[in-house]
């Protein structure tokens, strides 16, 4: 659709998330009757209710009925509610065409788009990538990372360059559009999403979009010798670019070896578009890393806590105890059951965890499988249960040099909304007075 002119628009799932708010925004700028749906009771849509005061839309909050999305000329749907959705499924029966913001900006977008996407690392290798590209390019950054470019088309042009994080569920969206980035990157890939998509291997083939339909001239900026980067590279026909931990380091303000990884990967997108190695440094050098992963939060008495929320499957808790020197960390684990693994997250809190502090529907398990490990000299394990009880046990039994690290290898619907409200409790928890 191009004219959107009195057009009855469907702008399904509201949520917190900035892409839909936008999506209302422009929609009616350019004419559209919208007609906002979400299943979440309006008083806890009040905060994104209130960004779209004084707009001349209506709402449907707490429920959806099919004969909204049945009747509808277009859906612009969040990308958290699956295709399979009985709603989408019964509009799409009805011939109505369904749509995300993040499409709705790729196939009005003037300038080149570099995008990322992975299991862990895209947020801050986007942000990495955009700040190298910055030093010679006017840049605009959104998509994943939490800022719609949708209302900021007409200040984007043909010159610029645009960085997108793209979430599996924004690809898989886009699977329709057969629409591919000029640069793709590729970072740390494990599984994750299964309940969304239905399988790994599901999960995996939404990835691979973001360079399935990529042609010559374009580039694949892939890491070497993981797991699976041979198949993305069989998947498209754009030059590609493997980047690894080994090529000359970066020095980071952030730690860890999988920071360093995700620069590299930036790096590698940079370099494609004539950044050199010196600007790219100077670029990153200050660069204090982003909220919940691996955030500095407080520091007292020698005691630094750091907030890893992002870190909700283990592949990515693993790598944040790893950021520290080893017997250093104590390490609050435990949350939502996704149905993934813990051994490996279990024998790396064994090996490496000075005290590992257990929330959560997990947590029981997490410390069962560490009791039952074979090591000799195992790391204690405290069941806390809720994160004030393990924040104020690590308190008592944290050293001058010690690292009290949040970083759960779960995700954190079991205690709170979102891996943001737990990440922000525990910060407020890591300053607040013993």
């Amino acid at each position: 659709m191009q004219d959107f002119n009195n057009k009855r628009v469907i702008v399904a799932g509201l949520g917190r998330f900035g892409g839909q708010i936008a999506a209302v925004r422009w929609l009616v700028q350019n004419g559209a009757k919208v007609l906002v749906t979400d299943r979440t009771p309006a008083d806890k849509l009040a905060a994104s209710v209130k960004e779209l005061a004084g707009l001349p839309v209506e709402y449907r909050l707490g429920e959806h009925r099919v004969d909204d999305f049945t009747s509808a000329d277009l859906i612009v749907t969040s990308p958290a509610i699956p295709p399979e959705n009985e709603f989408l499924v019964a509009a799409k029966k009805a011939g109505v065409a369904i749509t995300t913001e993040i499409r709705l900006f790729i196939e009005r977008c003037p300038a080149r788009i570099l995008a990322v996407t992975g299991t862990k690392g895209k947020s801050t290798t986007t942000a990495l990538l955009g700040r190298m590209l910055a030093t010679k390019f006017n840049v605009h950054v959104g998509g994943n990372i939490g800022k719609s470019l949708l209302l900021e088309l007409a200040k984007i042009t043909r010159s610029d360059l645009v960085v997108l994080e793209l979430s599996s569920f924004m690809l898989e969206y886009l699977r329709e559009a057969k629409w591919s980035p000029h640069v793709a990157v590729v970072t740390m890939l494990a599984v994750d999403h299964v309940d969304w998509h239905g399988s790994a291997a599901a999960y995996l083939d939404a990835k691979k979009q973001i360079v399935r339909h990529q042609k010559a001239g374009d580039f694949a900026v892939l890491p070497e010798g993981m797991p699976h980067t041979a198949e993305f590279a069989e998947q498209t026909a754009a030059t590609v670019i493997l980047f690894s931990v080994n090529a000359p380091r970066f020095e980071l303000t952030v730690p860890g070896a999988h920071n360093q990884f995700n620069c590299q990967a930036a790096w590698a997108a940079a370099r494609v578009m004539g950044v050199d190695f010196a600007a790219a440094q100077a670029a990153v050098r200050d660069f204090a890393g982003l909220p919940h992963r691996l955030q500095l939060v407080h520091a007292s008495g020698g005691v630094r806590w750091f907030n890893d929320s992002i870190a909700t499957i283990p592949e990515a808790a693993i790598a944040a105890l790893d950021s520290f020197p080893r017997r250093s960390v104590l390490q609050i684990v435990g949350g939502y059951d996704k149905g993934l693994p813990f051994a490996a997250l279990s024998a790396a809190l064994c090996e490496r965890a000075k005290a590992v502090l257990c929330i959560g529907a997990t947590g029981p398990t997490i410390g069962a499988l560490i009791a039952d490990s074979p090591t000799h000299q195992c790391a204690p394990v405290y069941q806390c249960g809720d994160l004030k009880t393990a924040v104020a046990q690590a308190k008592s039994i944290a050293t001058c040099g010690d690292v009290v690290l949040l970083s759960t290898g779960c995700a954190s619907y079991d205690q709170f909304a979102n891996f943001e409200e737990r990440g922000q409790r525990f910060s407020d928890l890591a300053a607040a007075d013993r």
